[in-house]
């Protein structure tokens, strides 16, 4: 593969695209593979469909020389087009990982830096090996800030998604228990997200560290440049007032932020904000403007939505849960005044060995507060010991709700990605 020349197109079609029902006029499409699927066998539609260029990894597809080019592996090609455009940006690159928060840090970062820098930041959550390389091939060069997510479910992910998208400045929102069965333990996940980390420490990289984790200064040891947020003791000091459900952080110090009014759910975004301040304030964004622009943000997409219905307050949290962001949002719930407070908690997954004592676990967390009414739907809930309503999918959990017909009550309606919890309020 000639990278140059592949470049070369590039730079006359700046949009790629491996998913035809996702295809625009000129876009270049990149024919990968699945489990399920061969991206080669659509490569001749894509043409026809209006694309660009394709490139293909198999000699029966590569059909129309002119319009294509044959590689060894396309995703190889995608991920080494992206390195080579990577290095032709030179701008800061800040990349997000962590447990919990990934995606709300990056959102919260991404309306910050906006209020005064170009900016471009990873869309939705397309955080993996195909998603890194796409997020760093959408940068345009006017761009004066880049803000990229990574996830990972196993060990070296993060070292490769650093290898291509050449971060400068680094967060790690957390470490908790999530994707067991891929980590190992707890120490696992340390491991894997201090890569971001240790890259940085390679490479005369910026850190912001959220130092009440201590573990995370910790694991910053040795790193050249660390900036800290934080509730005390650190470059950017804030608190967490309470506010109902939503939650409003006063910035302390010097800073000109000040008070900031969230659309966030729970005192546990409160390091998310903080992590926004710090690197909006540190990147020169106005600090007036810095307050607003955090506030003007609102979760979407299952992510601590609050959404009315009636004379109910639904928490909508439905994207993903792991045992650290399910006691979270049960902490949190527990601490909200409500004349009624239902839960329906769909079961976790890729918890491994540790799947049915995490389950356990959060059922004694729950045994601790009043609550209305709970319902646990689907998974490893169905084989823990618990005083609670169980119901096997989230349509089931749906009907229920609706014969209760609840009035003036708080719902949390969180769970893992595959149980569907959204569907509890579909109709």
């Amino acid at each position: 593969m000639n990278i140059e020349q592949l470049y070369s197109i590039y730079e006359q079609h700046r949009s790629v695209q491996t998913d035809t029902r996702k295809l625009k006029a000129n876009d270049i499409f990149f024919a990968l593979k699945g489990g399920n699927f061969n991206g080669n066998e659509f490569a001749a539609k894509a043409l026809e469909m209006g694309a660009a260029f394709a490139v293909v990894d198999e000699a029966a597809y590569f059909t129309v020389p002119d319009k294509m080019m044959l590689v060894d592996d396309a995703l190889t090609a995608l991920q080494q087009l992206a390195l080579h455009h990577r290095r032709q940006l030179n701008i800061p690159f800040l990349a997000i990982t962590g447990t919990n928060g990934k995606t709300t840090t990056k959102e919260l970062i991404n309306a910050a830096l906006s209020a005064g820098l170009k900016t471009y930041a990873t869309a939705g959550n397309l955080n993996n090996h195909i998603g890194v390389p796409l997020t760093i091939l959408s940068i345009l060069p006017d761009v004066e800030i880049a803000v990229i997510e990574m996830g990972a479910n196993h060990q070296l992910e993060i070292a490769a998604y650093c290898q291509i998208a050449l971060p400068t400045h680094g967060i790690i929102t957390n470490i908790g228990k999530a994707h067991l069965e891929g980590f190992g333990s707890e120490e696992g996940v340390k491991k894997a997200k201090g890569e971001l980390y240790d890259f940085l420490r390679d490479n005369n990289g910026t850190v912001f560290v959220c130092n009440d984790y201590g573990y995370l200064l910790d694991m910053a040891k040795g790193i050249p440049h660390i900036i800290t947020y934080g509730s005390s003791d650190a470059d950017y000091v804030g608190e967490a007032l309470a506010d109902s459900a939503f939650l409003a952080v006063e910035v302390r110090g010097n800073s000109q932020v000040g008070f900031i009014q969230t659309q966030l759910v729970g005192a546990y975004n409160f390091p998310n904000v903080m992590a926004a301040v710090a690197v909006a304030t540190y990147f020169q964004v106005p600090e007036k403007d810095i307050a607003p622009a955090i506030a003007h943000y609102a979760p979407s997409n299952n992510r601590s939505q609050v959404i009315r219905q009636g004379s109910n307050t639904i928490i909508m949290d439905a994207y993903n849960a792991n045992p650290s962001s399910m006691r979270a949002a049960i902490e949190n719930f527990a601490g909200i005044q409500a004349p009624k407070k239902i839960l329906l908690l769909g079961a976790m997954m890729e918890l491994g060995a540790d799947s049915l004592k995490e389950h356990q676990e959060l059922v004694h967390l729950l045994e601790r507060t009043h609550w209305d009414a709970v319902v646990l739907v689907g998974g490893d809930f169905k084989k823990v010991n618990h005083p609670y309503i169980f119901l096997e999918n989230a349509a089931e959990a749906g009907k229920w709700l609706q014969q209760q017909q609840y009035q003036d009550a708080y719902i949390l309606i969180k769970g893992s990605r595959t149980t569907g919890m959204e569907k509890v309020i579909a109709g």
